[in-house]
């Protein structure tokens, strides 16, 4: 007997999964080496295109701005290290096959004397060609790569690099005004007199930028690592449970009572207590003090941290609009079914199947609870004593774009509950104070029905019986039709009955036949 077909719209706004397509083939071994005053790194992206997974990626923190304010020019041994980091690079994508490469230089070679004719150097030694991008271009890359994690973002991106900072507006899928000033730690570095002189330096410039881009953002997103460290420090500060960057929140008063405790912490604490490597947190000091400026003159609503950028808004550029259009959270759970599962696509049947609890829920929750069923098996190889364990930790420490912090943990106490009955004891209770109790129980009633779901039928649940909800009498049907009646054993039953005990339910089991289709 045929299952009846799931809606045509069931994807809603951004359609079925395309990370098997040719057209997201094309770019899951994309090259990008980003040149930038303090860092160079390379990243060879993999997997879902529109959640990239990052198959390669390595830093070196060259320091190509280091003394530029006072000179003009790349730093010495900046170049040597920047030279070799280059050289290795061009080896490593040959030995890995990326294609296209893609390297992009910003600030310090776009700004020092010497940085078109070090482009040329690297050129002859390395065969990879260097682009080397304007500030405004640099925005724009940036605010894309916000779009990589945030689809439909809206709101101001700030770019934090060693030698400037960008915003970029953003809204309706599209880049608006792009702005680049000299707000870069390494450049404020050369800014002489008291620390009061140099506030009152940035501030002048926020101002100039105020005038472009305007106040009174809902989000400010941050993107950079000097801005990722002063993230790190506020979540040390707070106590903060789940150590994750991408979309961290903050808000401005947080942002201002973590700019003070920087400034009165000795560095080599913040470093003890953080793990931040030692040439980024010599920065932070001075990137607080911009960060400061930023929130209190654009006096946005709310602050997000992104751990997409430049790189990621590069690969971007490289995707057809049916691809950008694409959920990053579906793609990327839909391309770890397809790659671990037991039974590719039976994710998508689970779903359906466990519907019926849900269906009064909105759309966004609904996209979690999907997430949940495409991911439910991707951990099956896992110790079972353990695949509880497995399933949480992959979705709240994974890179999974598209989630909100408090989606992340949903997602991740519900596939908990896929293989264990009581979060007691586990990682979750490390988390406490994210998600509130509502949310809690509700998670666990995805997991309880997912546990049923998988276990009732292994191929097609919806082939072989339905749930029907009824909330107001807080009932819980099930109709099996005649050739279920045998699926329906012991272990499935306890299955069910632990879901109606999480749902505080009653229950009914009740055999139905279909009508069969006709013409």
């Amino acid at each position: 007997m045929a299952p009846p077909s799931p809606p045509s719209d069931e994807f809603g706004p951004f359609g079925p999964p395309l990370f098997d397509d040719p057209s997201a083939r094309a770019v899951s071994r994309v090259a990008v080496i980003d040149i930038g005053s303090n860092s160079i790194r390379m990243v060879i992206f993999d997997g879902a295109a529109r959640s990239p997974a990052y198959f390669f990626n390595e830093k070196v923190m060259a320091g190509l701005g280091a003394g530029f304010a006072e000179t003009g020019r790349l730093n010495p041994a900046g170049k040597e290290r920047a030279m070799a980091a280059m050289r290795r690079f061009a080896q490593l994508v040959k030995g890995m096959g990326a294609s296209p490469v893609i390297a992009v230089a910003t600030a310090a070679m776009r700004e020092a004397e010497d940085g078109p004719s070090f482009r040329d150097e690297v050129e002859r030694e390395t065969g990879i060609a260097i682009t080397i991008i304007n500030g405004e271009e640099e925005a724009r890359l940036s605010a894309q790569g916000v779009f990589v994690g945030w689809p439909g973002a809206e709101g101001l991106v700030c770019d934090i690099g060693g030698s400037s900072m960008e915003l970029a507006r953003i809204g309706g899928g599209k880049v608006g005004t792009r702005l680049t000033s000299p707000l870069g730690p390494l450049r404020l570095q050369g800014i002489k007199g008291s620390k009061k002189a140099l506030a009152a330096h940035i501030r002048g410039i926020v101002d100039g930028l105020r005038d472009e881009v305007g106040v009174r953002h809902d989000r400010l997103f941050l993107v950079g690592g000097s801005w990722r460290a002063i993230a790190r420090i506020d979540m040390e500060r707070r106590g903060y449970p789940l150590h994750v960057l991408h979309e961290y929140r903050m808000t401005p008063k947080q942002v201002r009572e973590t700019v003070k405790f920087i400034q009165k912490t000795p560095v080599a604490d913040l470093r003890r207590a953080t793990d931040i490597g030692e040439s980024r947190m010599s920065l932070v000091p001075l990137a607080s003090l911009v960060l400061k400026e930023v929130v209190s003159r654009l006096k946005p609503s709310e602050i997000a941290v992104s751990s997409y950028g430049i790189r990621e808004g590069v690969l971007y550029e490289q995707m057809p609009q049916a691809l950008r259009d694409r959920d990053p959270l579906i793609e990327s759970c839909r391309f770890s079914e397809q790659k671990d599962a037991r039974q590719p696509g039976f994710g998508r049947a689970l779903y359906h199947f466990i519907l019926p609890l849900f269906r009064s829920r909105p759309a966004s929750r609904l996209r979690i609870v999907r997430a949940a069923c495409l991911l439910h098996d991707v951990n099956w190889r896992a110790h079972p004593d353990y695949r509880h364990e497995a399933c949480f930790d992959s979705a709240t420490r994974a890179n999974l774009g598209g989630l909100t912090h408090e989606e992340r943990l949903y997602l991740g106490l519900a596939l908990l509950h896929r293989y264990k009955g009581s979060h007691k004891g586990t990682r979750f209770d490390q988390m406490t104070g994210i998600l509130d109790e509502d949310e809690m129980r509700e998670a666990e009633v995805v997991g309880r029905a997912m546990r049923f779901g998988a276990m009732f039928s292994a191929t097609e649940p919806l082939g072989h019986g339905e749930m029907r909800w009824f909330p107001k009498r807080r009932h819980l049907e099930l109709r099996l039709t005649d050739d279920a009646l045998d699926l329906f054993g012991e272990v499935a039953q306890s299955r069910f009955n632990a879901l109606v005990g999480a749902l505080n339910a009653t229950s009914e089991v009740k055999r139905f036949r279909r009508a069969r289709a006709t013409g």
